[in-house]
């Protein structure tokens, strides 16, 4: 098991740039992928970025050259480096964690670990 601690959303400008942190405690080193995922209100939640065990990584269409995902073993941490942001962004931002390595990345449903969430508001 693990668990997830977001932190670093915050409300900013179109154009800006934010850094989201997610402390993971438990095992994280028995999960395949890790990554973020949004939720604006009445939409469905859609993947943002993961990376797996390898360090490979995958980014939605929607925010490839502008978000940055990575993570640091030593210090347990996963972060989403945004820039460029845009109010499409705004969102209520979601660390998660998964062992499945079949199925899709974005696939939200095959996620067994969330975090509270840590809202991002990009105002034009």
């Amino acid at each position: 098991q693990v668990r997830l601690v977001e932190s670093g959303g915050d409300s900013v400008q179109s154009g800006g740039s934010l850094r989201l942190s997610c402390a993971v405690s438990g095992h994280p080193h028995s999960m395949y992928y890790m990554g973020w995922f949004r939720q604006a209100p009445g939409k469905l939640r859609e993947g943002v970025a993961v990376i797996d065990s390898d360090g490979h990584v995958n980014y939605a269409d929607s925010v490839k050259g502008r978000f940055t995902v990575s993570r640091d073993n030593a210090k347990n941490t996963l972060y989403l480096q945004m820039s460029s942001l845009r109010p499409e962004d705004t969102a209520m931002y979601f660390c998660a964690a998964r062992k499945l390595r079949i199925g899709a990345w974005a696939d939200f449903t095959l996620y067994n670990y969330w975090g509270q969430g840590t809202q991002v508001t990009v105002s034009s």
